[in-house]
């Protein structure tokens, strides 16, 4: 079993020294942004290889959350003062180098998430890149598909809300559109291995059947949350979304038709198989294992009533309104990160946000020059497989 996903780049930010020089007061106000900037600089370094340990990517989004936290939850009455003493830079996945920056822990951690988000997925490409996942990789890309659909989720409805002035414009990657097409992308991608896994036990073709439904659907949101977006930006990952929702309405259409040849419907089964050929013609699917299922399923049908229903075959396929009653896959909620020890209500009193860089006279000081654009990250490349996979489903990865 293996699969065919699309991923976007991580995102780039710049160096943060966290040197806050008269903010903190003390050798215990000193240590909190000592290990802020280690603990940064230790999850931008394992991020862009997706080879790492789940565990190992978990302990460090961990170790830099609880202390980024310090800066941004209140510790009394009113906003925390300390949140907005530090000016973050982030580029966003889909806009290449140009960079986006805000005086706001919250933004940090908001794109921070989301470049967490994208490892999870990286990650669960990569497994499914081998050319014999087992079933506990299988197993293990499920789950991190879940995690980051949860991360972003948690984003989406925890972090950007609580941005000031988020930019709707250009497809930022905190825009409620973008963090959809993400969400259903993931939720979707997870699903796509339960459906793998229903095939090759030979489970009821109703339930496949429900399952491409619902999954087909899924990536109809994730497009149509993108529609009213550049489509100079936003038109390769489309193109991915059209794809896979044209390619599991088809398989729908298949186990659909076994199901109703099943129910002796054998007329209708005949024009389900027939529709799910011709929206492969259409998309041009490189989905290389499911057009001999397709044409066996169609073969079976005209058989059948060939020699023993003589049904009518209708114009119209039958109507997919097909509701799966369980292997549903949503997102796995986001386990909220405790406040590091290190910060405590004395030490959050001891540091003098008066000492802070000020955002105005940051302005004045770059108004004449140009807006940097940052590097792309240099990602670990993964080989992927061109091995037929040789499995009922089909699936191949890209």
């Amino acid at each position: 079993m293996s699969y065919w996903f699309h991923r976007n780049p991580l995102k780039a930010t710049a160096n943060l020294t966290f040197e806050l020089r008269g903010v903190s007061t003390d050798e215990k106000t000193r240590r909190i942004f000592n290990e802020l900037r280690q603990t940064r600089n230790k999850l931008l370094e394992l991020l862009p290889d997706p080879n790492h340990d789940k565990s190992s990517i978990d302990k460090a989004t961990t170790d830099y959350f609880s202390l980024l936290l310090g800066l941004i939850q209140p510790f009394d009455e009113g906003e925390n003062k300390l949140r907005k003493a530090l000016k973050f830079k982030w580029t966003n996945s889909l806009l290449g180098n140009v960079t986006q920056e805000q005086w706001d822990t919250a933004f940090e951690a908001a794109h921070m998430a989301i470049n967490v988000a994208l490892w999870y997925t990286k990650h669960a490409a990569k497994l499914a890149a081998k050319e014999t996942p087992d079933m506990e990789e299988a197993k293990e890309v499920h789950t991190c598909l879940r995690v980051a659909a949860g991360i972003f989720t948690y984003a989406k409805d925890e972090l950007v809300g609580k941005l000031a002035g988020n930019s709707t414009d250009n497809a930022v990657d905190t825009e409620g559109r973008i963090m959809e097409a993400y969400i259903n992308q993931c939720t979707a991608e997870a699903q796509e291995v339960t459906i793998a896994r229903a095939i090759e036990l030979k489970h009821q073709p109703s339930l496949v059947a429900a399952l491409a439904y619902e999954t087909a659907q899924m990536y109809q949101r994730a497009d149509d949350a993108l529609n009213s977006l550049d489509e100079k930006i936003v038109g390769k990952w489309r193109k991915y979304f059209q794809l896979k929702s044209a390619f599991y309405t088809s398989t729908a259409y298949s186990y659909n038709g076994e199901a109703l040849l099943a129910e002796d419907k054998c007329g209708e089964g005949n024009k389900g198989p027939t529709r799910g050929s011709e929206i492969i013609s259409e998309s041009r699917t490189i989905m290389q294992g499911f057009g001999p299922i397709l044409k066996r399923t169609l073969e079976k049908c005209e058989r059948e009533n060939g020699m023993i229903y003589h049904h009518k075959v209708p114009y119209d396929p039958p109507q997919l309104e097909l509701k799966a009653t369980y292997g549903l896959v949503s997102p796995e909620e986001f386990k909220s990160i405790a406040l590091s020890p290190l910060w405590t209500k004395d030490v959050y009193e001891k540091m003098d946000a008066k000492m802070a860089p000020k955002e105005e006279n940051e302005k004045k000081a770059d108004k004449d020059k140009d807006k940097k654009e940052l590097p792309p990250v240099k990602e670990k490349e993964t080989p992927m497989s061109e091995k037929d996979p040789g499995t009922l489903s089909g699936c191949s990865v890209s």
